[in-house]
């Protein structure tokens, strides 16, 4: 069973899951999440609008419970992005919360919509799915293109959760708090679905504000960079946090200063982990063991990992010699929906998923992740975010001859996105407005700058080397 916790074998409690206001026991977000399973079971995949909310919990349980795929939407997604992710997936409804279910952010869409019902019960029964069908399809922003599905299966995750209880000592005695986004690996399947197999309790701040950290009282807390850095701005929810006993940052390099920082103001330095939308998280600091800022750790449980130099060959694990990180094991997605070719060109003939981060291994097996082997690869806030999908995004505006978007420095978000432009009359206010309504807010410009050429190389290739961030 994929979620034990929903079987009673933990107890319950009237707030056993709370997101934000909301609050449910194990016993009602199953009978909630069961009736909807009876609207939606024997389709081919569900899509969810989702928002941080107890109705994106219960649609993501329920499709987990009837064995249909499950794809997150991102809630500020612009129509373009949520138009392919319908369509690509070929979901037959998008699930809301009521709140949401007549809004003008889902005029237009193409499936039907349904709202989740809270207060719906029921009863039935389902078999268990088979280990190796989909539970999920995250949607993943390469450096070209647009958004790729990963088909997820649900051993993929039994066994990821499985590793991370192991490495972070995670069990039903904790309170596992976090306010991250419920479309990404890191807060649904780590921060919802870890809950509901280890059986601890969950606590969605909604937002992840350093009051609402402070005010939660766990004893696990996930944060990615920029959550952390805006908790150690703010010393008094730090120190609130000093009574728990494990702070998780993930999703990107924590910064050296935030880690010290961290580790000043709460007692404890944060353990770091690595991982993918493909590959779910394969590489961890554990709770018993040493904490080393700049590291992501070990391997987990049944995991490989092996270094590969530009030559193809292998890179010896020195602790200062780069190579590719290429990595297998049972946490491994099944493919991209669809897209065969991009599975070619993904995995190794041998059978190892190249990550395309460049890495240090040394002699005791830590990882130091040194970054993308391209630099179209940004990470903000805690986002991945794909160049070539924001540069698409620039270039269907009608103005747009030209477009080269990097990852420039920002002492909160780690990288903001900033787009260099050839246009013919047009505004950087216009551009961004324009880009707003195609993609998700999150992966928008910050800032673009209108210029007269691009800089290329002799073969006509953008040289965003010579790009300030770039």
């Amino acid at each position: 069973m994929l979620l034990p916790a929903l079987s009673g074998a933990f107890g319950d409690d009237a707030e056993a899951i709370r997101v934000g206001d909301q609050r449910a026991s194990r016993e009602e977000l199953l009978a909630a999440a069961t009736a909807l399973a009876d609207r939606i079971a024997g389709s081919d995949a569900v899509a969810i609008w989702a928002t941080a909310s107890m109705e994106t919990v219960v649609a993501v349980v329920a499709g987990l419970l009837a064995g249909v795929p499950v794809v997150p939407v991102p809630p500020d997604s612009g129509p373009a992005e949520r138009d392919h992710v319908l369509r690509d997936s070929a979901a037959s409804l998008l699930l809301v919360p009521p709140a949401v279910e007549d809004g003008a952010a889902l005029a237009e869409v193409r499936v039907p919509v349904v709202a989740v019902d809270l207060d719906a019960r029921s009863s039935s029964s389902y078999p268990g799915p088979a280990p190796e069908s989909p539970a999920l399809i995250l949607y993943t922003s390469g450096t070209t293109g647009a958004p790729k599905g990963a088909v997820i299966p649900r051993q993929a995750i039994a066994a990821d959760l499985d590793a991370l209880a192991d490495a972070w000592s995670w069990t039903p005695e904790d309170r596992l708090v976090h306010g991250l986004p419920l479309f990404h690996v890191h807060g649904l399947a780590l921060g919802v679905l870890g809950a509901l197999r280890v059986g601890s309790r969950l606590a969605h701040t909604g937002r992840p504000t350093p009051d609402a950290y402070a005010a939660a009282g766990g004893t696990l807390y996930f944060g990615v960079p920029t959550v952390w850095s805006r908790v150690c701005a703010d010393p008094s929810a730090a120190r609130a946090l000093s009574s728990a006993r494990l702070l998780v940052s993930g999703s990107a390099p924590l910064p050296l200063p935030v880690f010290a920082r961290l580790a000043e103001l709460t007692g404890q330095p944060a353990v770091e982990r690595y991982g993918m939308t493909e590959t779910l998280i394969t590489v961890s600091g554990r709770a018993d063991g040493a904490r080393r800022p700049g590291f992501v750790g070990t391997p987990l449980a049944g995991v490989e990992t092996r270094l590969v130099g530009e030559d193809g060959g292998p890179v010896a694990p020195d602790g200062e010699s780069p190579g590719e990180l290429q990595v297998r094991g049972p946490m491994m997605f099944r493919g991209y929906l669809n897209r065969p070719e991009a599975d070619r060109e993904s995995f190794t003939s041998d059978g190892w998923f190249r990550t395309g981060d460049i890495a240090t291994v040394d002699a005791d097996g830590w990882h130091r992740i040194m970054g993308r082997a391209s630099i179209d690869m940004i990470k903000s806030g805690g986002y991945r975010i794909g160049a070539g999908e924001v540069e698409d995004a620039l270039l269907a505006h009608p103005a747009v001859r030209e477009a080269a978007v990097v990852g420039a420095p920002h002492p909160d978000l780690g990288q903001q996105v900033v787009a260099y432009v050839v246009a013919d009359a047009a505004s950087e206010a216009q551009l961004i407005e324009f880009v707003a309504g195609r993609i998700a807010a999150h992966k928008r410009p910050r800032q673009i700058h209108l210029m007269e050429q691009l800089p290329r190389n002799a073969m006509g290739k953008v040289q965003k080397k010579l790009l300030a961030g770039g």
